[in-house]
């Protein structure tokens, strides 16, 4: 195993991937502000730690061999983290903290995003920093200082508000709907039923309430979020079952139409949750009140015991 002493240094790797581009070290050297001997010696020195050339001479000229390429794609890929991860620091101000806020996708864009306005002229030293990648343990393992989710309780290891519940509705593009009306609800399968990956049984729960079953509940394209379940629908690939406050814009619009009034409320909630340990963190406070003051203004019922955190540990995934 290499040990630290013996890793490349990242003027080494700058070096490698300047001499790719160019296919010259005098012209790598000038890019870089190096001299020439400076940059074959660090290519050189990568080259032994590697026990692999990288470069080859062909009738006087440069070209790379197949371990160079190899190596180029995961140098390209180290450089432009570093790169990333500097601009990410220096863009803050020395009394400026970093707030990191995990959501499902299409609820952050779709009822969070719209939210954090006004935000920043509030708390001008709180930088929020947005990711739709949800694990588990995601809060635990230090990735995320809050996490919106979709479930019932709090995930373990955490204190977890009810912000609200919702309800699911069917909606279809308005040229889907059929000249006759509808006389019962199963017939929405003959527009096709669009199934969201996170709810696999929706379709099914959904008939059930109304005392139906069909064939059907589990046929139809299957969605791995409900924005791609809204596009779908908008586009006449179907009929999809979402939460109402998702789609209220298209509803509103008329780009969507509810084709069978029945809506089916959930027994789950959206919850905001943050690590034990992190209650009285002053940046962590000011989000989650910001947060119940969104919840109030929304028109969603939220929890009146929201102000309590829950402790229960089933929790699902949503899109």
């Amino acid at each position: 195993m290499l040990n630290k002493r013996h890793l490349p240094s990242i003027t080494a790797l700058q070096c490698f991937e300047a001499v790719t581009r160019h296919l010259s070290f005098t012209r790598a050297a000038e890019e870089l502000n190096l001299t020439q001997s400076a940059v074959s010696k660090q290519v050189a020195q990568l080259e032994e730690l590697l026990q692999h050339l990288l470069f080859r001479r062909v009738r006087r000229r440069l070209q790379m061999t197949p371990a160079g390429d190899l190596y180029l794609v995961e140098v390209r890929k180290i450089l432009t983290q570093v790169e990333m991860s500097t601009h990410y620091l220096r863009s803050y101000g020395g009394e400026t903290e970093v707030l990191r806020v995990s959501t499902p996708y299409t609820f952050g864009a779709r009822w969070l995003v719209p939210r954090l306005k006004g935000w920043r002229l509030r708390h001008p030293q709180i930088h929020l920093d947005l990711c739709n990648e949800q694990e588990p343990d995601e809060l635990l393992q230090g990735k995320a200082d809050l996490a919106f989710y979709f479930g019932a309780g709090s995930r373990p290891g955490t204190e977890s508000l009810e912000l609200f519940s919702e309800e699911l509705i069917p909606v279809c593009a308005p040229d889907s709907l059929p000249a006759t009306p509808f006389s019962d609800p199963t017939q929405l399968s003959d527009l096709v039923l669009l199934q969201n990956a996170s709810r696999p049984q929706g379709w099914h729960d959904w008939f059930a309430s109304q005392g139906y079953q069909t064939e059907h509940s589990y046929h139809g394209p299957r969605f791995d979020t409900f924005y791609m379940c809204i596009r779908a629908a908008q586009v006449g690939c179907g009929v999809a079952l979402l939460p109402r406050f998702l789609v209220e814009e298209e509803l509103a619009d008329g780009k969507l139409v509810i084709p069978w009034q029945h809506a089916m409320p959930s027994q789950d909630a959206y919850y905001l949750a943050y690590p034990e340990h992190s209650a009285e963190v002053p940046k962590v406070r000011d989000f989650v009140r910001w947060m119940l003051e969104q919840v109030q203004g929304s028109g969603l019922k939220p929890n009146p015991q929201n102000h309590a955190p829950t402790h229960t540990t089933r929790t699902t995934r949503s899109a």
